[in-house]
């Protein structure tokens, strides 16, 4: 008979202060916090992304003074019996608690990250009140309810270590050619020790899951995970109450939460299928439908092509920002700050990409669902 396992936490208590109940970076040398069956029920309590920085009397300047080297921490790991590399973990997400504390959620555009972070300079704050399983409504953005559809923001396993090092060296790489990422750092980091220095950072995800704020991944959904570490190592933290398909400033309805869970082990599966990267189903609407097919909408387009005219070839960034752009004009002509439609279309406009064949000019479009307009 399969049994039930739940991990708790201290809602009102930074990582740093309960360091037995998880990490905030990602190593194969993590210890597990529990050990559990295939099948068994998990229960993860987690905190929200930012540690617990933010809180119901927080306001706008507080967010300009977040520590980012606190983020994403994450409860667990967990060690699934059977787990081992090659195998293709099965993650079943059986429901979602959302912050049953304060039934309090945030959005937050921090200065420095996001999307559209060089034109969004300026820290701002939106305080949701959670009312029940139903929506959100927040005094910041008025008019507005959204629907709740909560899903883990992050969801993932542990490296090898060769895989953590291929990652280390990649990234580095990447940074070194002039790209954004963030190299391990131990400052904040959680555990400490020899660990901290050379741990990978919770910002991007990889072939492990982890960060991918993918927002079907609700209750009946099951996110399949290629095995790297024995016993899997699983880890869960970042949970949103909702999220558009961008989460374009950094941050969508984060919550904290009661994530349950349950796992199952297919032998060989990730080896024999050459699954590298994460796969997941659902059975049904992941949502309701005013969330997964809006009846109603109102859409802008983007293509890439510069505000000067120059056209660039196929890039479907360019197009997703001018997609937004054009997205935040229109909720501005409803009468919402620039700031104000930014929060908007993180926790509620899907990015949409509409083709990629008709070059050089590639269509990302942004949905706006006109049902959560009250």
């Amino acid at each position: 008979m399969a049994e039930k396992h739940h991990i708790a936490v201290d809602a009102y208590k930074p990582l740093s202060d309960q360091t037995d109940v998880g990490h905030n970076r990602w190593h194969e040398g993590i210890d597990p916090i529990a050990e559990v069956e295939q099948g068994d029920a998990v229960s993860f309590e987690t905190l929200d992304a930012l540690d617990g920085q933010l809180g119901p009397g927080s306001e706008h300047a507080d967010v300009g003074g977040i520590d980012l080297g606190r983020v994403h921490p994450l409860t667990g790991p967990v060690y699934v019996k059977g787990a081992e590399p090659g195998d293709l973990l099965e993650i079943k997400l059986l429901d979602i608690e959302a912050d049953p504390w304060e039934n309090w959620g945030f959005t937050a555009e921090v200065p420095g990250f996001g999307f559209l972070q060089d034109i969004f300079t300026e820290p701002y704050l939106v305080h949701w009140q959670l009312v029940d399983h139903y929506y959100a409504e927040s005094p910041q953005i008025p008019g507005v309810r959204i629907p709740c559809s909560p899903f883990p923001g992050i969801l993932g396993i542990a490296p090898s270590e060769s895989l953590r090092k291929l990652t280390t060296e990649r990234e580095q790489n990447l940074i070194d050619e002039g790209g954004t990422c963030l190299p391990p750092d131990a400052t904040g980091a959680i555990p400490g020790g020899a660990i901290a220095p050379e741990a990978l950072r919770t910002i991007p995800p990889r072939e492990t899951g982890g960060n991918i704020d993918i927002k079907q991944l609700t209750p009946g959904s099951s996110l399949f995970l290629p095995v790297h570490a024995p016993g899997a190592l699983v880890s869960a933290g970042d949970v949103h109450y909702a999220q558009g398909d961008c989460e374009a400033c950094g941050t969508a309805i984060e919550i904290r939460s009661v994530l349950h869970l349950s796992f199952k082990v297919h032998k060989g599966e990730a080896e024999r299928r050459n699954i590298r990267f994460p796969q997941f189903s659902h059975s049904d609407y992941f949502a309701g439908t005013e969330i997964a097919v809006p009846r109603r909408f109102y859409a802008t387009t983007g293509m890439p092509i510069h505000s000067d005219g120059r056209n660039a070839d196929g890039d479907l960034s360019l197009a997703a920002r001018n997609a937004l752009l054009a997205m935040i004009e229109h909720l501005e002509s409803r009468g919402y700050t620039r700031q104000q439609a930014y929060a908007l279309c993180s926790v509620a406009v899907d990015l949409r990409v509409s083709q990629v064949v008709d070059v050089p000019n590639f269509i990302v479009s942004a949905l706006l669902p006109l049902d959560i307009f009250n």
